[in-house]
C-alpha cells in the first residue's frame, strides 16, 4: 500500500513536470502547464485524512496500553519485549483498517494520465475519446524556417566568362513554412508557405558586372585591384509541394490512432516560383566604393523545383531552376543549382 501511494506522488509530479515543459503544436488545443486532476487531488486529500484519523485514534488506544503496561513495574528487557508486541498489534491493525477503505489506487493514476494527457477530467468513454479526437487532429502548422546553400550557374557553353570569374555564389533564405497533413494517420501532407531569398554572385579576377550604351551585362576589368565584386538579386519565393513522414502510427488510446508528423524521417518534393524585389551590384576596391541598385538584367522571375531530406527540424535540399539566372543575352544558359541546408523546413 505503502509503495502504491508513493507511486502515486511520483506520477503526480512527474506528468505535472514532462507536461509543463513540452512545446506546444499550432494544431493541438492551447493548455496551461498541466497540475494534479482536481478529482484525483479531492479524493487522494480525502483518503489522506481517513487514514490520519485511522492513525490517531489507534494512537491513543496504543498510548493507553502502554500507560497500563508502564504501571505493571516491569524490568526494562520484559516491559520492552511487550512494548514491541503492542507496536506490532497496533501497526496491523492500523493496515487492516486502511486496506478497509476500499482505495482503488489503479483508478485514481488512470484518471490522472487522463487529466495530464487532456487538462481536463473526464467521465466518460465518450467524453475521453472525444478530447483524444481533438487532441490528435490532423497537422496544420505554420512556423518560421532559414536555409542556406551553396550555389553554382550550370552552363552547356564551354567558353564562359561568367563561370571563368565566379568566385562564390550562394543563396541565403528565410521564411514561413505551411505544413497541412491530410488525415490524422496521413504519412503525406501539402507544404506551401511564403519565403524570402538572396542570390550573390562573388566575382574574382578584378572583374565586375557593368552594363554597355544598349543596358548588355558584361563583366569589365578594374585595372587598379577589387576586393569586392557581388552582384546581390533579392526574391520573393513562394513554394508547392508534398512531404511523406516515415514515422510511425501511434496509439492514443479509445481507437484513436495518429502519426506525429513533424518528427522522425521525412521526404518532400516541391515546385517553386519567385518574383524578383531589387538587384545591388556591390564594388569595393582600390579607389572605388559603390553600391549600386539598379537593372542588371536578372530574371525578374524565377521558377523551379527542390527535393529535400529532413531529421525532425533539420533539413539537406537540393534545388534547380528551370529558367535562365539572367534575361536572354546576358550569360546565357546559366542555371542556378543550389545544394543547402536548412532548419524547421
Amino acid at each position: 500500500m505503502i509503495k502504491k501511494m508513493i507511486m502515486m506522488g511520483f506520477l503526480c509530479l512527474v506528468s505535472t513536470s514532462i507536461y509543463a515543459q513540452r512545446k506546444p503544436l499550432v494544431n493541438l488545443q492551447s493548455k496551461e502547464d498541466t497540475e494534479v486532476s482536481p478529482i484525483v487531488k479531492e479524493k487522494v486529500d480525502e483518503y489522506a485524512k481517513k487514514i490520519d484519523a485511522i492513525i490517531q485514534e489507534e494512537k491513543k488506544n496504543m498510548e493507553a496500553e502502554l500507560l497500563t503496561l508502564q504501571a505493571k513495574n516491569l524490568d526494562k528487557a520484559e516491559f520492552d519485549k511487550q512494548k514491541s508486541v503492542i507496536a506490532d498489534h497496533f501497526s496491523e491493525k492500523i493496515d487492516q483498517r486502511i486496506e478497509e477503505l476500499g482505495f482503488d489506487l489503479d483508478t485514481v493514476i488512470q484518471k490522472q494520465v487522463r487529466y495530464s494527457l487532456l487538462n481536463s477530467d473526464v467521465t466518460s468513454n465518450e467524453e475521453l475519446k472525444e478530447k483524444l479526437l481533438k487532441k490528435f487532429r490532423p497537422t496544420k502548422d505554420l512556423s518560421g524556417y532559414i536555409s542556406y546553400g551553396i550555389m553554382t550557374l550550370t552552363n552547356s557553353k564551354a567558353d564562359n566568362a561568367l563561370d571563368k570569374n565566379l568566385k562564390y555564389a550562394g543563396n541565403f533564405e528565410f521564411g514561413l513554412k505551411f505544413n497541412y497533413q491530410f488525415s490524422r494517420t496521413s504519412p503525406l501532407g501539402l507544404i506551401t508557405g511564403i519565403g524570402f531569398s538572396w542570390r550573390t554572385l562573388s566575382i574574382d579576377n578584378n572583374m565586375y558586372f557593368a552594363k554597355d550604351a544598349n543596358s548588355n551585362v558584361y563583366l569589365a576589368n578594374y585595372e587598379k585591384g577589387l576586393d569586392k565584386s557581388k552582384l546581390r538579386t533579392g526574391y520573393i519565393i513562394v513554394p508547392l509541394g508534398l512531404q511523406y513522414n516515415f514515422s510511425k502510427l501511434k496509439n492514443a488510446g479509445m481507437d484513436v490512432q495518429y502519426r506525429d508528423y513533424q518528427k522522425g524521417f521525412k521526404i518532400g518534393a516541391n515546385v517553386y516560383g519567385g518574383v524578383k524585389m531589387s538587384t545591388n551590384n556591390i564594388i569595393k576596391g582600390d579607389g572605388i566604393s559603390d553600391r549600386e541598385r539598379s537593372n542588371y538584367e536578372v530574371s525578374p522571375f524565377i521558377y523551379g523545383g527542390q527535393f529535400t531530406v529532413s531529421y525532425n527540424d533539420f533539413s539537406l535540399f537540393v534545388k534547380k531552376d528551370f529558367g535562365n539566372f539572367f534575361k536572354s543575352g546576358n550569360f546565357e544558359d546559366s542555371k542556378a543549382l543550389v545544394f543547402g541546408a536548412s532548419l524547421w523546413w
